[in-house]
């Protein structure tokens, strides 16, 4: 895997365009809620002109999706796109995605990606284009002082060099340090993508999974379609992060979601961590996929490397 571009850091006056690439939002409180979160980063803003829409269970039409996405990705002034949340839809709109990302390979200041749960597919789009990406908060969430904490220092103040990241309450499953660059997201979407000409290439990768309500059999399922597919073949290692409203156990109790993902470590034979603060959580790490980081699966902790914008 060759080294991706990094964005630039989204400081003072930095222009971000909020958009709706998924799921429709609750209503005008959580578009309110995110300009506002935006604004107290000194952030610039512009909406998607869809922002509020709704379409069953989408943030409007494809058209309508693909159309806020993409004026944003073309919009030179454009230093960010900040999606409002996740749900399901991103995936339908990567032709189009991929055809902007394209049209804008030779830009100087690549523009970063914030999101997370449904922007999983967004971010395989990006790290396709060979640019880091942010895995973090969607606009429409209420900040923690962790998430923000943790947000600032990815996106607006990290400096080139190695920062450690530790987590507090996590399970060593397979002892070692490994160094690779961040890929993964939500499983469901990770496993989704597979077949596609977007499936994640995990080949030199730390991988970074998490999801939310599913079964233990549903996960069971979508890891073992991933290794039995080679998505896995020559990853560095693996660290799992939470698994929000997913059963525990299957319905006879006789296979518990901890054995689980022990035995897709165990098969793997890389260093594996189990538990660190990325997911559908209020307290989550923002991680910059595609940038490189070592994992020491001993410890607990995950040192992120960052070298810093790149021209192209």
């Amino acid at each position: 895997m060759s080294a991706l571009r990094e964005p630039a850091l989204l400081g003072e006056g930095a222009h971000i365009a909020l958009v709706s690439p998924s799921g429709p939002l609750g209503g005008p409180h959580e578009l309110e809620h995110a300009i506002e979160s935006a604004t107290s980063l000194g952030w610039r803003v512009s909406v998607g002109q869809h922002a509020l829409a709704r379409d069953g269970y989408f943030a409007g039409s494809d058209a309508d999706r693909a159309q806020d996405l993409v004026a944003a990705m073309l919009d030179d002034d454009i230093d960010a796109i900040w999606c409002l949340r996740g749900g399901y839809g991103a995936m339908r709109l990567l032709p189009q995605v991929q055809d902007a990302l394209d049209r804008t390979r030779g830009r100087v200041r690549p523009q970063a990606l914030i999101g997370y749960s449904d922007i999983t597919a967004l971010h395989a789009a990006w790290q396709r284009a060979g640019l880091v990406s942010y895995h973090g908060p969607t606009a429409r969430a209420s900040l923690t002082a962790f998430t923000r904490a943790a947000f600032v220092s990815a996106v607006q103040e990290a400096t080139p060099g190695v920062t450690p990241l530790v987590a507090p309450h996590t399970t060593c499953m397979v002892s070692g340090l490994a160094t690779g660059k961040l890929a993964g997201g939500n499983l469901a979407l990770v496993a989704a993508l597979c077949g596609t000409p977007w499936a994640m290439d995990f080949r030199g990768a730390i991988v970074i999974l998490e999801d939310i309500d599913e079964a233990t059999y549903r996960i069971d399922r979508m890891l073992t379609q991933l290794r039995l597919a080679g998505a896995f073949d020559g990853c560095a290692g693996l660290a799992f992060g939470q698994f929000t409203n997913c059963l525990d156990t299957t319905s006879d109790g006789s296979r518990s979601l901890a054995l689980v993902l022990q035995d897709v470590a165990e098969a793997l034979h890389v260093p594996a961590l189990r538990g660190i603060p990325v997911g559908h959580i209020e307290d989550q790490w923002t991680l910059p996929f595609g940038a490189r980081a070592t994992l020491d699966a001993d410890a607990g902790t995950l040192a992120v490397h960052r070298v810093g914008p790149t021209s192209p």
